[in-house]
């Protein structure tokens, strides 16, 4: 992705935002442009006109934080977006590097044991790119829907784009398409490189107008908190806590876990889940058959 158009694009929809009653300034006659103008960001932001304007035209090489830090309060940013214009201007000042592809990055089999001690609760881990990595028996269950999409590996946001079932089983699925959208956008600054994430960018662009319209609006977002609502097809609608906990050692990583509220219906849902996904479990498990010789075999149900 270009670094220059990140920047422009970024800073002029973070302007457009903003109007002058927010920041305290007189409005006096017609305004030709939506949100503040540029001079008006300089003004607030304590730079000259000419220095922001080479900003907002894309040129963030060379900022300094504190530049960095009165333009974010100019335009009030809140947290996700100051350090999207930080990852903006990090990008920026880094001699540009060839897009690689990454690696599948392994999930380290002690996670996955903690994952599995968490009996009561679906929890998963997955990547910047809003890759499914690893589930607990719970977390599989209750994404068992995106698990059934045959595209490899397992993705949030492709499955929110482009499968047509999930508008069923996820019962707030705009809200959860526009995270999804602002999630990459997020992740696109820190690791502009990336020709996995550009590659997804580009299969979720060219075959989801919604998408488009969403990754236009330049909006990120940090996912540690709140809630989501299904309706999952074997237990019906279930409202779940979540918390989503980066792993320090495994950069990039979150580990996402949910709960319910106790005695709540989604509290007795999930005990419906556990017992479905115990089945599911019965029905994965090979089968062991007896030969003539004492010896048994296996085949999978």
């Amino acid at each position: 992705m270009d670094n220059r158009s990140e920047v422009r694009e970024f800073l002029t929809s973070r302007r457009a935002k903003i109007t002058p009653q927010q920041v305290g300034l007189p409005v006096a006659g017609h305004r030709r442009v939506k949100g503040l103008r540029r001079e008006e960001v300089a003004m607030l932001a304590q730079v000259s006109a000419e220095y922001y304007a080479r900003m907002e035209r894309g040129n963030l090489s060379g900022a300094s934080e504190a530049v960095l830090d009165s333009l974010a309060k100019a335009l009030q940013l809140d947290e996700s977006e100051r350090a999207h214009l930080l990852d903006l201007a990090r990008a920026a000042s880094t001699t540009r590097r060839p897009a690689r592809r990454r690696s599948a990055q392994p999930v380290r089999p002690a996670l996955q044991q903690l994952l599995d001690a968490m009996t009561e609760a679906p929890a998963f881990i997955r990547n910047g790119r809003l890759d499914i990595l690893a589930t607990n028996r719970l977390g599989k269950a209750l994404y068992w829907p995106m698990f059934q999409d045959p595209a490899r590996p397992v993705n949030m946001a492709r499955y929110q784009f482009l499968n047509p079932g999930a508008a069923e089983y996820m019962t707030e699925l705009d809200g959860q398409r526009a995270t999804a959208a602002a999630l990459l956008r997020t992740e696109a600054g820190q690791d502009p490189y990336n020709r996995d994430l550009s590659d997804l960018i580009g299969e979720l662009s060219t075959r989801s107008e919604d998408f488009r319209t969403l990754w236009a609006a330049h909006d990120v977002r940090l996912h540690r908190t709140g809630l989501k609502r299904f309706h999952h097809p074997a237990v019906g609608d279930l409202t779940l806590a979540f918390e989503g906990l980066p792993i320090p050692n495994d950069p990039g990583l979150t580990l996402t876990a949910m709960s319910a509220e106790p005695g709540s219906p989604s509290a007795d849902g999930l005990k419906l889940l556990a017992s479905w996904a115990a089945t599911l479990d019965q029905n994965e498990q090979p089968a062991t058959t007896a030969t003539g010789d004492g010896e048994h075999s296996t085949h999978r149900a």
